[in-house]
């Protein structure tokens, strides 16, 4: 069995306030590509596994959704880090997160226990390094680097570069430069379908 782990940036921490923004569409159409290549590399068993953080851990699975039909042995988990996660978000957020729920293969909490401090995050983090296999993080470091609070994600990429050195866990890193240059193709492609090529 092999198990992508997807996460990155939550989606007010890219300013995107709207499931319909044109940015959701590119990050998706990078994710697509993405997890498409690495289904297309396994000969096993596969899983995504993420959380379930609105941004691009939800989008990830939005995509994973619609392409696993083409793939049999492809299963979908999201791990909550403590009980009650979303119970405090807009009903429209907590609303969505529960219907991506009902898809999936699995859902699990990792913390019975609601929030009460970073250690259920930091033991969060270390489950779902022990049970990837490989990470693709929707992140940049040299933007995040300039940032007086850092996003979510560095956290993620920091211990996921470590890991890679120390241990040889795969690291796809998506940045802002790859995503500047789908959304540049997806402008094209629009122009082109407008113009009648």
């Amino acid at each position: 069995m092999q198990r992508l782990w997807v996460s990155g940036y939550r989606d007010y921490e890219l300013g995107i306030f709207d499931p319909k923004a044109p940015e959701v569409q590119v990050i998706k159409r990078v994710l697509k590509e993405k997890i498409v290549t690495w289904l297309n590399q396994q000969t096993e068993p596969t899983w995504l596994i993420t959380g379930p953080q609105p941004g691009v851990e939800r989008w990830a699975l939005e995509v994973a959704l619609k392409i696993q039909p083409d793939y049999p042995d492809f299963k979908l988990g999201m791990m909550r880090p403590f009980e009650g996660v979303g119970e405090q978000w807009k009903p429209a957020r907590k609303e969505a997160l529960d219907q991506i729920e009902l898809k999936l293969d699995y859902v699990g909490t990792l913390s019975k226990q609601p929030y009460q401090g970073p250690m259920q995050l930091r033991a969060y983090q270390a489950f779902m390094f022990e049970h990837a296999d490989e990470v693709l993080l929707v992140f940049d470091p040299e933007r995040d680097n300039e940032a007086q609070r850092h996003a979510k994600a560095y956290y993620d990429y920091r211990l996921a570069k470590q890991k890679a050195a120390d241990d040889g866990l795969k690291l796809q890193i998506v940045d802002f430069d790859e995503l500047q240059m789908a959304a540049e193709e997806l402008a094209e492609e629009e122009r082109e379908r407008k113009s009648g090529w």
